[in-house]
């Protein structure tokens, strides 16, 4: 009986996760009604607020759901050298072009602010902090030298996912990666 109920909550909580997906491509968060949530997930009020307090805690979960599994998925590869935050780079952008979809409808305009500070935070994490050490970058510098690393690198990747992730994961970390070692002058042309 409670393996049948698990799957009740699950697919509840599955069709409420598209519904928003769907409402979110349309408009912003602020917009979306737990009403028209319930509507376009075919099930009733009360079954929505058994899960969610409301959309913003039903868009929350899915950030933090999407967040958890990227760090998890991160965490199984271990970078230890400079050389190897290619890899890592491309790793994130294989993960980001595999759910292109949330990505890019959290990142917008009408998805979850915190959910890019989030990203922010976990490309300072894994690939900035291993940069800033093999760099060994003065103190002085070292607060704002990640921040405006990983804010253009992040906006690059909603931009790359907007366009229809023309270019390949491997494309954009090298284009990322080559722009973090050797900045602006790195892209002269021969």
């Amino acid at each position: 009986m409670s393996e049948k109920i698990d799957r009740r909550k699950q697919f509840t909580r599955m069709v409420l996760k598209e519904a928003l997906m769907k409402l979110l491509k349309e408009k912003p968060i602020s917009s979306v009604t737990v009403k028209e949530l319930c509507e376009m997930a075919n099930i009733n009020r009360s079954t929505f607020y058994s899960h969610y307090i409301d959309a913003h805690d039903l868009l929350d979960k899915i950030g933090k759901e999407l967040f958890d599994d990227m760090y998890a998925t991160l965490n199984q590869y271990n970078y230890k050298k400079q050389d190897e935050v290619l890899q890592m780079s491309t790793k994130i952008l294989e993960y980001v072009a595999e759910r292109s979809e949330q990505c890019q409808i959290l990142l917008s305009d009408n998805g979850d602010t915190s959910f890019k500070k989030r990203v922010i935070g976990i490309i300072q994490e894994f690939i900035m902090k291993k940069w800033m050490e093999e760099h060994q970058l003065g103190d002085d510098l070292s607060e704002y030298i990640p921040l405006l690393v990983v804010s253009g690198g992040v906006d690059t990747i909603e931009s790359w996912l907007v366009n229809g992730k023309k270019e390949s994961p491997q494309e954009m970390a090298r284009l990322i990666h080559q722009f973090i070692n050797f900045g602006l002058s790195g892209f002269r042309k021969k």
